[in-house]
């Protein structure tokens, strides 16, 4: 880690850098004390690529509800080790199904609240007046000599980066590339590299190309979905919860009509509803 980043109004940075996940876990334990959250306050742990689509689902639900909410970004991985070690979330939208999964294997989740909310989709993030041509040439533009980094979320820990990798290795460019390859705790910090200079190229998520600065900064190129496995994302309401009757209310808005929409704002794809939404 490893490191969080809290968000309510304005976005505000949570450092837990270079700690193990047990210890940030019992940080959180102090810095969200309970007495707090057990009166209308929602605290939702979030994949990266979440940041801002769940920042609009956030402002909406606390205008039609009155409820306060804490929003925590990370990698799925490192979100999932931090709830095994009993952080105080209440919520967990991960970039992916398989950390939820894990979770529910281990009785750690309310059961029967696991469920998809959206399928991501990756792109490369180039630097503005970058000459390289993905409309022509596909990844195989992350062979050109201008190209000295490329940076990744770590595989790990991140669905996005597991989706770099399978990418790359589809149009058999991965072992070419791999010592270029530079990896990120998530998607965010990845897209970061692009920006400030130290990398030439990001494979990240298009769901953060709708930030303002991201897009004036740089430009982007969806990758085919059929290069890597669907970005599946699901969503569970975490077992050791003291708001469980409000975090079900947020799950009800997020799968909405208008938080289905919000999503779809953000770039995902969202599945049909699923039996009892």
């Amino acid at each position: 880690m490893k490191k969080g980043r809290e968000i309510h109004g304005r976005p505000r940075r949570l450092r837990l850098t270079a700690l193990p996940a047990a210890l940030a876990a019992v940080l959180l334990l102090v810095l969200l004390p309970a007495p707090a959250r057990a009166s209308g306050q929602l605290t939702i742990a979030a994949a990266a690529d979440l940041q801002y689509a769940m920042h609009a689902l956030i402002v909406k639900f606390e205008r039609q509800t009155g409820a306060h909410v804490r929003l925590v970004l990370g990698s799925s991985g490192n979100i999932t080790t931090q709830i095994e070690h009993g952080a105080p979330y209440d919520l967990f939208f991960s970039a992916d199904v398989e950390h939820p999964e894990i979770l529910k294997r281990e009785k750690l989740i309310v059961p029967g609240s696991l469920r998809r909310y959206a399928v991501g989709r990756l792109v490369v993030y180039v630097p503005k007046g970058s000459k390289l041509d993905f409309a022509r040439e596909g990844l195989a533009a992350l062979t050109d000599p201008s190209v000295q980094k490329i940076a990744i979320a770590n595989p790990r820990f991140a669905p996005y980066g597991r989706a770099a990798v399978a990418a790359l290795r589809h149009v058999g460019l991965y072992e070419r590339l791999r010592p270029l390859i530079v990896l990120g705790e998530d998607v965010s910090q990845t897209t970061q590299f692009v920006v400030s200079g130290n990398a030439q190229a990001a494979l990240t998520a298009l769901s953060l190309m709708f930030a303002p600065g991201t897009r004036s900064r740089g430009n982007y190129w969806i990758v085919p979905a059929a290069d890597y496995p669907p970005i599946e994302q699901a969503v569970v309401i975490v077992g050791r919860s003291t708001e469980k009757p409000l975090a079900q209310a947020f799950l009800h808005f997020a799968a909405s009509s208008e938080g289905r929409s919000i999503f779809r704002d953000y770039g995902f794809t969202v599945p049909a509803p699923e039996k009892g939404q």
